[in-house]
């Protein structure tokens, strides 16, 4: 049985270590980690699951994770059916990198702040091409420039404005202990949902999955994501509606039976639910901004 989570560590005498991945799809398992990770997309898009959020990612991303904050990348398949390629940098780091004391002082206290914070898990709203060469420079950097790389990323991050920064995880969200050592599959159903939410994604399919009945596997989903499988469906689906309205110009009705709805006026109320906007203003919005 896979754990629910799986731990990824770092070598303790380590400052910090550098992994580029390239291939047609994300091969790391719905996992947290001991320290902070700063994610690069370089080439790719799909689907992200963080904390309590579902979100499209695409290439030019950039995200920042604390300790014990659980996430997995699924890109999308291409036309063929077959995964696009993806191309992506990884830089992994222990708070103390820079030794115990040195949070402390009074000048990095913006760095603490930013460290803390990504407890709920951080995307930068369009990185700068000056962060896109930091994260693009770290594969060939040798170890003591890729620290000092690290600390101009991190100035730079904790510096930048409110809107600068997207919370992952709403305040409340917290990962629990428990969760953190419970062995389950929530990986496997994840999985499932993301790669057949445009066809009918039922209880009895998910649970079967995992080996469930449906009543219990109905309470250990809502207590594992906080949602209904209805609910975190369609959270899937609107998220790829939203990727569609802003990326192609294929009509409301169009979108609505692409992203797995076959009612228009379902569609319609569940895409104002969870955005607070009609599909029409969202679009006319994205595209006057």
């Amino acid at each position: 049985m896979k754990k629910l989570l799986r731990e990824l560590s770092m070598p303790e005498d380590t400052c910090l270590i550098v992994k580029e991945e390239t291939g047609q799809e994300f091969t790391a398992p719905f996992h947290y980690h001991q320290g902070y990770e700063f994610t690069y997309i370089v080439k790719g898009q799909g689907k992200f699951y963080g904390g309590d959020s579902v979100m499209n990612f695409k290439a030019g991303d950039l995200y920042l994770f604390g300790p014990g904050f659980p996430h997995f990348f699924v890109n999308d398949r291409s036309l063929n059916g077959q995964p696009d390629h993806v191309h992506s940098i990884f830089v992994q780091f222990h708070e103390d990198f820079m030794g115990r004391e040195f949070y402390q002082k009074s000048e990095f206290s913006q760095l603490k702040d930013l460290l803390n914070e990504s407890s709920r898990g951080i995307k930068i709203r369009d990185p700068s091409n000056e962060l896109q060469e930091f994260m693009m420079a770290f594969p060939a950097l040798p170890a003591l420039k890729a620290v000092i790389n690290l600390l101009s990323m991190l100035e730079n991050i904790s510096s930048l404005p409110d809107h600068g920064i997207n919370y992952i995880s709403s305040s409340l969200y917290r990962i629990s202990a428990e969760e953190k050592e419970s062995k389950d599959k929530l990986e496997r159903v994840c999985k499932y949902i993301m790669a057949n939410f445009k066809d009918e994604v039922t209880t009895r399919d998910a649970a079967a999955i995992v080996s469930m009945n449906e009543a219990a596997f109905c309470r250990y989903f809502k207590r594992r994501t906080t949602k209904t499988l209805s609910q975190f469906v369609n959270t899937v689906r609107i998220t790829h509606a939203i990727h569609l309205l802003t990326v192609s110009d294929i009509a409301v009705s169009g979108i609505c039976f692409a992203c797995g709805f076959n009612n228009l006026s379902y569609f319609n109320r569940q895409f104002r639910t969870i955005t607070g906007n009609s599909p029409l203003s969202y679009r006319r919005e994205f595209n006057l901004s």
